[in-house]
């Protein structure tokens, strides 16, 4: 079955000009042109767009869509199979942080006990499941998985005093980073502690430190965008990722 531009665009629900963009960028082409000048979309293209639109529900980028979905390596089959268990990973997620806010429900109507470890337990496996979406395949290619079992467990088992002691030493590195961002004195006193302050951060959750692991880390902070995104955006600067980086590098020698 072929579809002219505008009935393709009502079938998938978005507007012909998103199709003539996608064609433009190389994208999502038709299958041909007709005569009169109307693009002309076949089944494959269906199956194509079907792909786009889960990457974007995604909140992948267009250009990130573009490398996967033109590699020589893509197959839709197993792309699917990894969307499914994305979702299923999501949907997991919630679940674990719908049935932690019941069980709060019920605690505070004096139904059931609660202790303090249930009542944190939800909120770090989640944080551990988004940090596996966004960063799982990168960290587990670079230090294996089973370093990265150790340290999502020592996570887990940390008390509330330790989350928030974790939390405070964060804030600290931040606090000193910013000092340098304004200097760029990267032998001052505040970027020795923004290495210390990220070391001892580290060490809550690291299995075993060294400071090669530790250097691996900084580069890779450079490197992916949404390692970089995560302290650029703590302090509204494109600066602080690749300060932070410099620093943990050269002090870790």
């Amino acid at each position: 079955m072929e579809y002219t531009i505008k009935s393709f665009a009502d079938l998938a629900g978005i507007s012909t000009r998103t199709l003539r963009y996608y064609d433009e960028i190389g994208l999502l082409k038709p299958c041909r042109v007709n005569s009169s000048g109307y693009r002309i979309y076949s089944q494959n293209e269906v199956d194509l767009l079907q792909q786009i639109l889960l990457y974007r529900s995604m909140d992948m980028k267009l250009e990130d869509i573009q490398k996967i979905m033109t590699s020589p390596e893509f197959d839709v089959y197993q792309s699917l199979i990894n969307h499914y268990q994305e979702l299923l990973d999501k949907k997991n997620q919630i679940e674990q942080l719908i049935s932690t806010v019941e069980k709060t429900i019920a605690y505070k109507k004096g139904e059931v006990d609660m202790s303090n470890k249930e009542k944190f337990e939800g909120l770090k496996k989640e944080k551990i499941a988004q940090n596996e979406a966004k960063y799982g395949k990168e960290i587990r290619e670079k230090y294996g998985d089973e370093t990265i079992e150790k340290s999502n467990q020592k996570f887990l088992n940390m008390t509330e005093d330790e989350l928030n002691t974790m939390k405070k030493v964060e804030d600290e590195m931040f606090e000193a980073l910013e000092n340098v961002l304004k200097t760029k004195d990267l032998d001052s006193e505040d970027a020795k502690r923004v290495f210390e302050k990220h070391k001892t951060w580290l060490h809550f959750t690291w299995p075993k430190y060294s400071p090669e692991a530790h250097s691996g880390l900084a580069q890779m902070y450079v490197c992916d965008e949404r390692f970089a995104k995560y302290y650029n955006d703590r302090l509204n600067t494109e600066e602080a990722t690749p300060i932070l980086s410099e620093i943990i590098v050269k002090y870790a020698k």
